[in-house]
């Protein structure tokens, strides 16, 4: 199979050093913005002028609580705010203009601390509590591309509905407007919470009961926390097609297409003699409500062919349970046939070296209750032949060692490219709510391996609404899936692994991929390792579940060394490398892609631009459940299938 010299382009790659020295893969690339625009909305209407049962003017305890938002709002997060019942009074006169009565006062633009606490300062309570109105005002004040979220905090029902806050939502999502809205019940009664509920639910986010003034101080920074950690799908886009040999061609890089149920798409990826290709998706699932355990099942395919559409019989299934808890699902492959020799074979060498390969994504099990459409990313790698693999694979796991030492406070992020950075060796703390995925990543050079655990702290409550399933799995610079342990959380402290001291690597070495042991066959490439932490959203949520402390205890051991001598005939990066510098050095139709849509012309660029991107994306496994949502502890890849044919 020879190469055909149409390359496709490089977006986001990653530094690795230059041709003929130890690589190692580099920082991702940064993303536009690691934050979801946010709009807080606050209730203040004639009944947050009354005290609540400790005696605290609700006013006040909302202003205060918007102050601990305020103070913990990260550098370059974008949160606005508006209030509703401000400019009238609540009397049957004053009705149909209190209805109308929502204020901004502020843009979800990035947060100035000293102007937001200000002009919460300056409320007064007086009027009506048009909670639809205020949705679909605050909604429209979001941007028009990308998830964005609300955080509405309210202490009572809707007083202007029809319509009812939750058919708001509803058109709001039928018009195809990604939007989150987490609510906040502060201090109200089961007709008010039974709105809230169904208004986060409807959108995928969350509802929390607070009963007081110091509830509300606590929960209100970790709800919008939450908003800020949405999930945002990106890459440069392409269109895949249904057919082999009409497929965009793809070079290293991150893409962002959508998918059908039960629907197939092709992609094309040129591969050079004795290179690596990798290729993954990613489809986010959105959080459902009321789905049954039995109906609940996601999957996704891929396939790869080579010259003329062959099957090259190499494929990967994955498949999510729970899908509707908001799994995002990846299905990946890492491609070698470009690295055996041809036979002579016509039909033979069709999935043997250097050529162009395709790579078939498709939705095959489609959960109940879930959208027709929905985005997909791909992730696209090609790594160059060497010509001196170095060190010989390892065995041994590297030996967890028990943290010494303050535990360092760290933010995990809704994704891999804004995952938090575990500086090494250590004891790290972060909060998750329920429904949450966090993300933290590790950096490994050649020779270097880690070993974690994660320890989840007590929280009050027992009983189902306090029921969750916690996991974590490690993640290889490819999004390969390493490993993965869950099991049920029932508000008592745990930890996972449950039955080992840690999930641990072996030492990066490239020979690791030929490695007899399968285990040590991803840990192949230097570069950032992903630990997921999930807690999912508890079985019977009526939103008096805390969010859930964690400690993430990492060792990161081995020394570091000479990695792999690439050949010095492996195309590179103009100079710079074969994984260029993490940013974009793009020719022919690249320009075409950022603007617009990348189609099924293949793109005219240098094929000197391969490289190897690792950006974006959530990858997920949901655990098991069946029946009362039973909980079944599971170690290692779920529900994955691989096969390779001659």
């Amino acid at each position: 199979m020879k190469l055909n010299r149409s390359a496709g382009v490089l977006v986001s790659a990653l530094l690795l050093c230059s041709l003929g020295t130890p690589v190692a893969l580099g920082q991702p690339a940064e993303p536009g913005s690691r934050y979801a625009p946010t709009m807080l909305v606050l209730d203040a209407s004639g009944s947050m002028a009354e005290a609540d049962a400790a005696g605290v003017v609700k006013m006040d305890a909302a202003k205060q609580a918007v102050h601990a938002v305020v103070d913990a709002a990260p550098a370059g997060s974008r949160v606005g705010l508006a209030v509703y019942g401000t400019a009238t009074g609540n009397s049957e006169a004053e009705r149909t203009k209190g209805c109308q009565d929502v204020l901004v006062l502020r843009e979800p633009e990035p947060i100035d601390k000293s102007v937001m606490a200000d002009a919460v300062d300056g409320l007064t309570p007086r009027g009506y509590t048009p909670i639809g109105k205020a949705l679909r005002v605050a909604a429209e004040r979001l941007p028009e591309q990308g998830p964005r979220a609300i955080v509405l905090v309210s202490d009572g029902e809707d007083t202007c509905a029809p319509p009812q806050p939750c058919e708001v939502v509803k058109e709001l999502t039928a018009e195809g407007i990604d939007l989150v809205v987490h609510t906040v019940g502060f201090a109200v009664e089961q007709q008010a919470r039974s709105q809230l509920t169904c208004v986060a639910h409807t959108t995928g986010g969350t509802y929390t009961d607070a009963p007081d003034a110091r509830t509300l101080e606590e929960v209100l920074p970790r709800v919008t926390a939450t908003a800020l950690r949405n999930y945002e799908p990106a890459g440069v886009p392409i269109a895949g097609s249904h057919a082999y040999d009409s497929a965009p061609v793809a070079g290293p890089g991150q893409y962002l297409d959508t998918i059908g149920q039960r629907e197939r798409r092709f992609y094309a990826v040129d591969v050079p003699e004795g290179a690596t290709a990798y290729f993954s998706a990613t489809v986010s699932f959105p959080r459902l409500r009321g789905i049954s355990v039995t109906e609940d099942f996601s999957s996704l395919r891929l396939r790869t062919y080579g010259t003329d559409g062959e099957d090259c019989y190499e494929f990967e299934t994955e498949q999510a349970t729970r899908s509707s808890d908001g799994v995002a699902l990846t299905v990946a492959t890492t491609w070698r046939g470009a690295a055996e020799p041809e036979t002579g074979s016509e039909r033979g060498d069709r999935c043997k070296g250097g050529g162009r390969y395709y790579f078939a994504v498709e939705w095959s099990r489609v959960a109940s209750g879930v959208p027709e459409r929905l985005p997909m990313e791909l992730l696209v790698g090609v790594e160059p032949a060497a010509a001196d693999t170095g060190p010989t694979a390892v065995r041994p796991k590297v030996e967890f060692v028990e943290p010494s030492g303050r535990s360092v406070p760290v933010t995990g992020g809704g994704s891999f490219n804004v995952a938090g950075v575990l500086a090494g060796s250590g004891s790290y703390t972060d909060t998750v709510q329920r429904g949450e995925f966090l993300f933290y990543r590790v950096k490994l050079d050649w020779g270097q391996g880690l070993a974690y655990r994660v320890r989840f702290g007590q929280t009050p409550g027992r009983g189902l609404p306090n029921l969750s399933n916690i996991s974590t799995t490690l993640y290889a610079p490819s999004r390969e899936q390493i490993d993965w342990d869950g099991t049920a959380y029932t508000g008592s402290a745990n930890a996972l692994p449950t039955h080992d001291p840690s999930i641990a690597t072996v030492p990066v070495r490239y020979n690791n991929r030929t490695a007899d042991t399968r285990s040590a066959r991803s840990q192949s490439v230097a570069g950032w390792y992903y630990i997921a932490v999930k807690v999912s959203p508890p079985h019977e949520d009526d939103g008096t579940a805390h969010p859930v402390p964690v400690h993430i205890e990492l060792t990161v051991g081995g020394d570091p060394e000479q990695g792999p001598r690439y050949k010095s005939d492996s195309p590179d990066s103009g100079g710079v490398g074969p994984f260029g510098h993490g940013g974009t050095r793009l020719g022919g139709d690249a320009g075409k892609a950022r603007a617009g849509v990348l189609t099924s012309s293949p793109a005219q660029t240098s094929p000197s631009m391969l490289g190897w991107v690792v950006a974006g994306g959530l990858v997920g496994a949901a655990a098991a459940g069946a029946g009362l949502f039973f909980l079944l502890r599971r170690r290692g890849r779920p529900s994955v299938r691989r096969q390779r044919l001659p």
